[in-house]
């Protein structure tokens, strides 16, 4: 039994006098009561007459110690009792997060495919375009080797001069003089026309490059490539186009200086090609004009042109078409009817005579042969070459022969020296031009030369 120590009072027994046998014993109890009294800071356990003082800091002690006891207990009562239930639920979130975590793996595993994949076929779109890119670039190197077979000028037995100048047996490009000939007579070529084709750009082809300069890795690497495959293929193209222009123009050039002459292609066989040309031959086998591409077409009306200009050429070769003498000629007496130089009657004169001096080249005018060489009449020494199709040229007056009949002739070739030899009045050439056996003004075939100019 717990209880607090207190003092009681003895107050129901009546009052005691002074004079009482107890009186001084009840004196001295308080006295005695008062050094006895218990300490009422401190716990008192009782049971079965057995008294335990217990202190506060004991007290609270045993009763934290007591209430732990007793929530342990509970704890422990209640994991006991829904300890399955627990595991079940641990064991159900261990599952959901292990399946959480195979799903997570899985949509890992599928993006990675999905990259894999994505880049394998990154990689073959890149190696076909690769091969496009390498099958373009063999491509326009076999043309651009096509190209570089493709003479700038035509082929055939006259040997071509460079583009603004005229061949060896003309005079350099230089100002021209007035002639005594009424000016008839013009010693400079005109310039070659040539076709100039500009390359057309497409209007968002700046912006194209602009894009592709800023833009990087491989399909920034291929795109740049194609560009430039463009801009090759490009070039080839108008280089065909130029060719096409030039061989087309110089055959428009011929015809017209052959129709002005009143000349028939039809009865005027070309010249034989030279030795030295190539000779071509094999079965004929007739080719597809399907899959043909526009480049081999092109190609093939450019072979076309290029072989009708040199039949033209060869055709031109045989005409009396060049000046007889290097250098300006000076006229000195025209074609048709003048005064006889010694006996002052009217004569008539079938040729040209241009001035220079002793000793002076004269040359061919066109290919042929020798017939004459030697001293004929008032010609004195004189050369005459035949250049088939019915025409002749005549050089007269010569101080010397350089050629023999029979001899075969080529452009440019000196037949003789400027003389003064049979009827003459002094140093200088008499030419004339014949077709048919009948005299002709050579200045009709002198300016269809110079139309020609570099095209002969």
């Amino acid at each position: 039994m717990l209880q607090r120590a207190a003092v009681r009072s003895h107050t129901g027994h009546g009052h005691m006098g002074p004079g009482h046998p107890g009186h001084d014993g009840l004196r001295a109890q308080p006295k005695l009561a008062k050094s006895q009294a218990p300490d009422k800071s401190g716990w008192t356990l009782g049971h079965a007459g057995r008294q335990v003082r217990v202190g506060p800091v004991a007290f609270w002690t045993i009763v934290g110690s007591l209430v732990l006891m007793a929530g342990w207990s509970a704890m422990t009562a209640t994991y006991f009792a829904f300890r399955d239930d627990v595991l079940t639920r641990l064991l159900a979130r261990q599952a959901q997060m292990q399946f959480a975590y195979e799903d997570r793996i899985a949509d890992l595993r599928g993006q990675v495919d999905r990259l894999a994949g994505r880049q394998l076929l990154d990689q073959e779109q890149f190696e076909t375009k690769l091969e496009q890119i390498a099958r373009r670039q063999a491509l326009l190197e076999s043309r651009s080797s096509v190209l570089s077979g493709l003479p700038d000028v035509p082929t055939g037995s006259i040997k071509p001069a460079p583009r603004g100048a005229v061949a060896p047996i003309f005079a350099p490009p230089a100002a021209a003089k007035p002639s005594p000939i009424n000016d008839t007579v013009i010693l400079v070529p005109p310039p070659e026309r040539e076709a100039r084709l500009e390359s057309r750009t497409p209007l968002n082809a700046g912006v194209r490059l602009a894009t592709l300069q800023t833009q990087g890795g491989i399909e920034g690497t291929l795109a740049r490539l194609q560009i430039s495959l463009d801009r090759f293929e490009s070039g080839q193209v108008k280089t065909l186009n130029v060719l096409e222009e030039t061989y087309d123009a110089k055959a428009r050039r011929m015809r017209g200086v052959l129709a002005d002459l009143g000349l028939d292609l039809s009865k005027i066989g070309p010249a034989p090609p030279a030795p030295s040309a190539r000779g071509t031959g094999g079965p004929f086998i007739p080719a597809s004009v399907t899959g043909v591409s526009t480049f081999d077409r092109q190609l093939y009306r450019i072979r076309l042109a290029r072989g009708h200009v040199d039949r033209l050429t060869r055709t031109l070769a045989a005409v009396p078409i060049r000046k007889p003498m290097t250098g300006e000629l000076e006229s000195t007496s025209g074609f048709g009817m003048r005064a006889d130089p010694f006996i002052r009657a009217p004569a008539m004169h079938t040729g040209l005579d241009f001035r220079a001096d002793a000793g002076e080249p004269a040359r061919a005018t066109a290919a042929g042969t020798v017939t004459i060489a030697g001293w004929n009449g008032g010609y004195g020494k004189m050369v005459e070459v035949d250049h088939g199709n019915g025409f002749a040229t005549r050089y007269a007056h010569l101080s010397q022969i350089d050629v023999e009949v029979g001899q075969p002739i080529r452009i440019g070739q000196i037949v003789g020296k400027v003389g003064s030899t049979g009827r003459s009045t002094g140093p200088h050439l008499h030419y004339e031009t014949r077709v048919d056996g009948d005299a002709i003004d050579p200045q009709k075939f002198l300016r269809a030369g110079v139309r020609l100019g570099g095209a002969l």
